[in-house]
């Protein structure tokens, strides 16, 4: 018999993936209570690269038009990031992460904000769905569970009221240091760099002035030959004013024994005018979780895997955490999917972070090391700026590169032996395990605009017969399957199939060019290996 709960599914943390996964869950009408311990966003201008993935996800959640709205920095001055040598006003630089080089592969635009922004957009979505509740100002302590619910019990910040809290399933979402993951013997691995690194936040018009010289940049890496491969990384956070910093420092450094301007001062190349925020310190290292679920208990986010902010991976990865999982609830609680496909979250999940952190995080440290190592210009300048124009035609193949992937995933049908990771290259073929390209129908719409909340069959210029024993298989599962059938060649010759089976999270289940002999299988596969009954 089921256990009454407040419940269905309760998350500990407000922040953007805690907001992210409580409107996956909300917009299809599940219950889901939040726990945010702060009131208010923190002012810290974290977070602030936004892939074309994850403005999908925004699309999705009904949020995209305010998001952009919210940007801080005017859409015609860009968006765009730049590699220096030396310091950040020196002789050599090259353009850094240009993501419109994907573009073409995506549904959307990249966007750039800082994270109180993007959480201020979320908070006000999240506050439209009735089935979810967000409770702000209430810490988690006590976690615990049985085989039938779980628990929490919180603490108001404020005047220390317990409430006490039970669930289905209980995410933790609470960041590097999270309560859930401990409470819920969840251990982690490290991959410590051994280095301190400050965050500084300050306002400067002179240093806006003096990087007119990029126009169209928003943040910067410096690539200093003392550093041995580590960065001191400028972003803004508007146009004109306001700058964060990132650099390691000394290990023994605190906020009083310090020169932070002669620092910045260094850093930039010359002297400028500027003032301080805020000074704050983090280590760098790389943390992923040995497992994302203890029986009822998940973790995602900052809370499962935690890097330092190189390359824009992070809040970036914590959403496509929330994608995964979200449907996966859905199809658990409405009773279309198997209870283990939740298992499959960590299956598909981690090992795409364990390949970011290899290699799109310290392989890119270990080549920023070699390349300072082996190149000095005032040592052979002919051989540095040969090796530093390699440097810069790579960029966009490093993009091109990073293509997260659960073509290893048990719940689709991918090449035998294949493992999943993050690495690509992107394309229009669809591929089990892998994102789908976008493309134009011939009603005029992007596919993108005609998928559903459950699974998707796209049929191009495909067999009757096939379509219907899809629809066949989807009722029997009694899976929430929407058919949109179309006639467009160009579509069926860029996809390479006639036949394209899409979860709710936009990846390939299952293409094939011919009508399959076991539609049921397919779909029964798809959704976790739920077995028809009757």
């Amino acid at each position: 018999m089921p256990i009454e709960t407040d419940t269905d599914i309760l998350i500990v943390g407000g922040g953007p993936v805690g907001l992210g996964l409580a409107i996956e869950i909300g917009q299809r009408g599940h219950r889901c209570i939040v726990l945010e311990k702060h009131k208010t966003p923190s002012p810290i201008p974290r977070g602030q690269n936004l892939t074309q993935r994850t403005m999908e996800h925004f699309h999705f959640w009904g949020a995209e038009k305010q998001l952009r709205a919210a940007r801080t920095i005017p859409p015609e001055y860009g968006i765009g990031g730049l590699t220096v040598y030396g310091s950040l006003l020196g002789e050599f630089s090259y353009d850094w992460l240009p993501r419109e080089f994907v573009r073409p592969f995506y549904f959307t635009d990249n966007e750039r904000l800082p994270q109180y922004a993007t959480e201020a957009v979320l908070r006000e979505r999240v506050a439209q769905l009735p089935s979810v509740e967000v409770v702000y100002g209430l810490e988690a302590e006590l976690v615990n569970q049985d085989d039938r619910s779980v628990s929490v019990v919180a603490m108001e910040r404020s005047g220390g009221a317990q409430r006490r809290l039970t669930a289905q399933y209980l995410v933790g979402c609470d960041g590097s240091k999270s309560v859930v993951r401990i409470r819920a013997g969840i251990t982690e691995t490290r991959s410590d760099h051994d280095r301190l690194m400050v965050l500084l936040v300050f306002k400067s018009e002179q240093l806006h002035d003096l990087l007119k010289r990029y126009p169209g940049k928003s943040f910067y890496n410096v690539l200093n030959p003392d550093l041995q491969g580590y960065w001191r990384f400028f972003g803004r956070v508007d146009l004109g004013s306001s700058w964060f910093f990132h650099a390691p420092v000394p290990a023994d450094t605190t906020a009083d024994n310090f020169d932070f301007e002669a620092f910045l001062h260094e850093a930039v190349g010359t002297r400028f005018e500027l003032e301080f925020e805020h000074i704050g310190f983090w280590d760098l290292r790389i943390a992923v979780a040995d497992n994302y679920r203890r029986d009822r208990i998940f973790i995602a986010g900052d809370a499962a895997h935690s890097h330092p902010p190189y390359g824009a991976f992070g809040i970036n990865t914590g959403f496509e955490d929330a994608r995964n999982l979200g449907w996966k609830f859905a199809g658990v609680l409405e009773g279309w999917a198997d209870e283990a496909i939740l298992d499959t979250y960590g299956e598909e999940r981690r090992p795409v972070f364990v390949s970011t952190a290899r290699d799109f995080i310290e392989s890119v440290i270990e080549k920023d090391r070699s390349f300072l190592r082996d190149h000095d210009p005032a040592r052979d300048r002919a051989a540095f700026e040969q090796a530093w124009s390699l440097r810069a035609s790579g960029t966009s193949g490093e993009i091109d590169a990073f293509e997260p992937n659960y073509k290893g995933s048990s719940i689709v049908f991918g090449e035998d032996g294949a493992v999943s990771d993050a690495i690509g290259p992107h394309s229009f073929v669809a591929r089990p395990g892998h994102h789908l390209a976008p493309q134009m129908l011939s009603s005029g719409k992007n596919v993108f605009e005609e998928l559903g909340d459950g699974l998707s069959l796209l049929a191009l210029d495909a067999d009757g017969a096939a379509i219907q024993a899809f629809e066949q298989a989807g009722r029997r599962h009694k899976v929430p399957l929407r058919i949109i059938a179309d006639s467009l060649a160009d579509g069926r010759e860029k996809y390479q199939a006639r036949l394209i089976l899409i979860r709710p999270d936009q990846f390939v289940a299952w293409c094939a060019d011919d009508p399959p002999e076991d539609a049921d299988r397919i779909i029964a596969r798809a959704i976790g290996g739920l077995t028809v009954s009757g």
